[in-house]
């Protein structure tokens, strides 16, 4: 069913930008680029000192097999709210740059100073360092860019793409290394790195992701609890969970001669990896229902038509709006469904905290910039079937019921 033409915009309306958080965004955004900067000089001059370049393209190759798969997996966990591809980009080369430089400068001082056991380095010391580097690039998200994670499912992503970034690394050494052999690790050659990714990136990629995971869903939990002391002990819960998990897959190849590896893999790694699995679809299926109940809220306020809510929440609708508009209005039209389908879910993930008592202090004046944006992007977005477009006026956004 053909609607009403609409508006063909060269230029659709952005919404207005809070200076303060302008600047914390360009602060942010410098910080990590300087961090990048460094954790790439040092893990180039680790690398080029294997000496070795046709290991280092082997392992680069075959390292990065798994990791398209991964990051699917978890964007397509985050499709109500997609995160900022600049953003995941940040966290994927923090795990493959800055978690692993820092990680390995600790692990070396470690040696250096204590002079600890391979078994003692790799059960415990590891894991501790590890998990703490890669942990800290989601706390900085939530302290520096706090309107970016809206909850679980947030943490959840931006952990595992951490994850995914520190385990590309981290295979690209092992892999590199089985390829040149020696001090134990066997005569070397295409056989053995063969062997190696066969265990690291067939059988168990998802352990750096499952492992940071846990961090993610403790941050993520602080966002939402009321509770003050909760806020501060779900994430250092969530780091010892991720430590403790990584040090029994750790400790596993290496005590009782390795013979706890297999029955680790597959009665603790294994069924960890599919709760976390149905943890996360939970969590996205418990997205929807909040988002219906938020924006729900936000039409009996008259911020948008009672008609476009399952269109913005639910996902089949959501696409066949798309392919409407598309196939109505063209590119423009298309891109003007899709950012009206964005400011109404980062409206309702706000909206959603202020009816359970989490919201942020400036919770009104963003609200208010998510109304304005979806009054200015209304002329030109025509749903199926109704196709008429709405005369809402848009009402102030103080989140109080009127």
């Amino acid at each position: 069913m053909n609607g009403p033409q609409h508006a063909q915009p060269q230029h659709l309306p952005n919404p207005p930008l809070v200076a303060s958080r302008r600047r914390g965004g360009v602060a942010f955004t410098v910080f990590l680029s300087i961090a990048l900067l460094l954790g790439a000089a040092v893990m180039a001059l680790v690398l080029l000192a294997s000496g070795a370049p046709n290991a280092l393209v082997i392992g680069v190759v075959l390292a990065a097999v798994p990791v398209g798969p991964l990051v699917a997996c978890f964007m397509w966990l985050d499709r109500y709210e997609p995160e900022p591809l600049s953003l995941l980009g940040f966290a994927f080369g923090w795990g493959a740059l800055v978690a692993t430089t820092a990680a390995l400068v600790l692990q070396f001082l470690e040696q250096a100073t204590l002079g600890s056991s391979q078994s003692w380095s790799a059960a415990i010391f590891a894991p501790v360092t590890e998990e703490a580097s890669k942990g800290v690039f989601v706390v900085l998200l939530l302290l520096a860019r706090r309107h970016e994670v809206d909850g679980i499912l947030d943490g959840i992503v931006y952990a595992g793409v951490v994850g995914i970034g520190f385990a590309f690394t981290e295979n690209i050494l092992y892999l590199a290394g089985a390829y040149m052999g020696g001090d134990g690790l066997g005569p070397g050659g295409l056989e053995a790195a063969t062997g190696t990714f066969i265990v690291r990136g067939i059988f168990s990629p998802f352990a750096h992701p499952l492992f940071t995971a846990a961090i993610g869903i403790g941050v993520g939990y602080a966002v939402i609890t009321k509770s003050s002391s909760v806020r501060l002990l779900a994430p250092l819960l969530g780091y010892g969970v991720a430590v403790l998990c990584h040090a029994l897959w750790n400790g596993s190849a290496f005590f009782a001669g390795g013979q706890l590896f297999v029955l680790t893999y597959l009665f603790a790694m294994v069924p960890a990896f599919l709760l976390t699995v149905a943890f996360a679809v939970w969590a996205r299926r418990r997205e929807g229902q909040l988002l219906i109940r938020a924006l729900t809220d936000c039409a009996n306020r008259g911020f948008l038509p009672h008609s476009e809510v399952p269109w913005l929440v639910r996902l089949p609708g959501r696409r066949a709006s798309r392919r409407f508009a598309s196939s109505s209005g063209g590119p423009a039209a298309a891109k003007a469904m899709r950012d009206y389908q964005q400011q109404a879910t980062e409206l309702g993930f706000l909206h959603d905290r202020h009816l359970r008592g989490t919201a942020p202090p400036d919770f009104a004046q963003r609200g208010q910039t998510m109304v304005d944006q979806l009054a200015a992007l209304r002329p030109y977005v025509v749903f199926p079937r109704t196709g008429a477009r709405s005369t809402l006026a848009p009402d102030v956004y103080t989140g109080s019921r009127r």
